[in-house]
């Protein structure tokens, strides 16, 4: 029999009542007082009939960015079973994701379930299509920059990082020396085309077999960056491409089947890791004409992914 293990959960609202703890867990839990710094409080309205029989309440919390707050609350000290209750408790607008507490402890809290929704200070970092090549409006980023710096032009930032011809092995390397004098609170990484492409000499017959563990390496690192600065982890996968007009691109070559391979290993590694994906390919397919050259989209082809974007993260 698999022994439980043990772990902790940041709560902020009802699950510290010993009520609701009884009700979800069988038991009062152990506590212990905490604090979450960079981070405030705002109401989120509950319509679950189920939760609100075990609350008592149909107001609930939700956790906003905002520099110089702090939330305070309680640890919660859980087993998995405690913690798949917690999880089938909350409702879809939260999702369960690491956080760093005031103390410098890591734990998981229950975030708001649209990541870019409570995002204050957002650093992108990705490749050409990140970047805004063959957009002089700066691609779907930087529309996403002017619609978020409209929104409070106060306390919201977007740093785009992005480089031409970057994987995530470049993207983990330089990223953690470019966070701290940005004070992000969200790493929107766009994991792009060209972790999928390939050397025109190499054959699909012939790929690495370690690709997949040195993406999750690279993922973890990346996570790993995030939580050091309190920031959220955010992936974006890979455009749709246009396989027949890509041809030879800079001695590479890039073909559907390795970006829907690339796709999969980012869905399922953020699935595992509770890291939030976006799912980047939609709005592209099948729209060979939003496409320069086959890989990157045209300004119009820019506007619709950052309108599925906005949709999927706000």
């Amino acid at each position: 029999m698999t022994e439980s293990r043990p772990h902790t959960l940041f709560s902020f609202g009802t699950l510290m009542d010993e009520k609701v703890q009884t009700t979800l867990f069988g038991r009062a839990v152990p506590t212990a007082p905490a604090s979450l710094a960079g981070h405030t409080t705002r109401p989120l309205p509950i319509t679950d009939p189920a939760v609100i029989a075990a609350s008592g309440l149909d107001v609930h919390l939700i956790l906003e960015r905002k520099t110089g707050a702090a939330v305070e609350g309680a640890v919660l000290h859980l087993t998995d079973q405690d913690l798949a209750a917690a999880d089938a408790y909350e409702v879809d607008d939260y999702a369960r994701r690491r956080v760093v507490l005031t103390s410098g402890e890591s734990t998981w809290a229950y975030l708001d379930a649209k990541p870019l929704r409570p995002a204050r200070r957002i650093v992108i970092v990705g490749d050409s299509i990140a970047y805004g090549r063959c957009d002089p409006q700066g691609g779907w980023a930087g529309r996403l920059a002017a619609a978020h710096i409209a929104g409070n032009e106060t306390e919201h930032r977007v740093f785009n990082l992005a480089v031409p011809g970057s994987t995530l092995t470049d993207v983990s390397e330089q990223t953690p020396a470019l966070l701290g004098p940005r004070l992000p609170d969200t790493l929107l990484v766009a994991a792009g085309i060209n972790d999928s492409a390939l050397p025109l000499a190499v054959t699909q017959t012939h790929v690495d077999g370690s690709a997949p563990a040195r993406l999750a390496d690279r993922l973890g690192s990346l996570a790993a960056t995030a939580l050091d600065h309190n920031a959220r982890l955010v992936v974006a996968g890979p455009t749709w491409i246009d396989e027949a007009r890509t041809h030879d691109y800079e001695g590479l070559r890039f073909t559907q089947a390795r970006a829907l391979d690339l796709r999969a290993s980012l869905r399922a590694w953020c699935e595992g890791n509770h890291v939030d994906f976006l799912d980047m390919w939609e709005p592209l397919r099948e729209k060979s004409e939003l496409l320069v050259d086959g890989l990157h989209p045209t300004p119009e082809g820019h506007k619709a992914v950052h309108r599925h974007l906005n949709a999927l993260s706000r």
